[in-house]
């Protein structure tokens, strides 16, 4: 069972290529999130592994995905394989640590964590912004090699230390910069709308923290964003924007059929792994 986060569509596409080589099923941590009827509860099958993939957030856990992890209860569990894959636009500081100690309070062993680069959408900080076509589709095209790594390193149940991605300076990036990036962007921000909005809703529908409402055809955002951009990323004019800053920055989300796979076959991977 792959529990996903996904704000842009990175996370989501990581899951699934994993669930079919793993022959897992996925679920939304988003949709989970936003269903009021939820529980939070899973009943796990003998042979099952527990997989978590979900975005860097500043070298960090997401917030939304710290939130679904505490609520988490699993019927059944009894040491199954626990592993996690971050999706990153470069590196991923010390998420594996964190991500490790979050679980053990739910008495869950974190066996292995993995780093997948796959393209940038966080255009809030200064000097951020989306990739270059060429970066992106490089940065695509190559994942699905990784992924089968990845998922060769999980059926053999080893931790290769090469497929996960630390960067330089990773204390700074998570014991300084992440605390920060969470204490200063929950909450209101200042998002703004253009009169190029054409009340579409996607950006209310995609709000994974549910903080977007709709009002007189324009959405207007609540106190409780957790600044992952769906909205700003998904806007299918750009009529989003959060302040000036993103004004002049690119936009970016996972569309599958931008990209050449032509060099994949999972159905082969899969056969030569299970």
């Amino acid at each position: 069972m792959i529990f996903y986060f996904s704000a842009t569509g990175n996370s989501e596409w990581v899951a699934k290529q994993l669930a079919d080589i793993l022959g897992e099923v996925t679920v939304s941590v988003n949709d989970e999130l936003r269903n009021p009827q939820s529980d939070f509860t899973f009943s796990l099958s003998d042979d099952e592994r527990i997989g978590f993939v979900f975005p860097i957030h500043s070298w960090g856990v997401p917030s939304l995905m710290v939130k679904f992890i505490k609520r988490l209860k699993l019927e059944n569990y009894a040491g199954h394989q626990v592993f996690a894959v971050c999706t990153c636009g470069d590196d991923a500081g010390y998420t594996n640590r964190i991500l490790s100690d979050l679980l053990k309070k739910k008495n869950l062993t974190l066996e292995s964590c993995h780093t997948v680069q796959m393209p940038n959408s966080y255009i809030v900080f200064p000097f951020f912004d989306v990739d270059s076509d060429e970066v992106e589709h490089k940065k695509v095209e190559a994942a699905p090699i990784r992924i089968r790594k990845i998922s060769k390193a999980i059926v053999d149940g080893i931790e290769d230390k090469s497929l996960y991605n630390t960067g330089s300076v990773p204390r700074l990036k998570t014991n300084v910069i992440y605390p920060l990036f969470k204490k200063y962007t929950f909450g209101q921000n200042p998002f703004t709308v253009s009169d190029d909005c054409i009340h579409c809703r996607l950006c209310a529908m995609k709000c994974p923290a549910n903080n977007i409402r709709i009002e007189n055809d324009k959405p207007v955002w609540g106190n409780q964003c957790v600044q992952c951009l769906a909205c700003v990323n998904h806007c299918p004019k750009r009529a989003i924007d959060y302040g000036k800053i993103t004004k002049k920055k690119g936009r970016y989300h996972f569309v599958e059929s931008k990209y050449d796979f032509t060099h994949r076959n999972n159905e082969s991977s899969r056969r030569k792994m299970m």
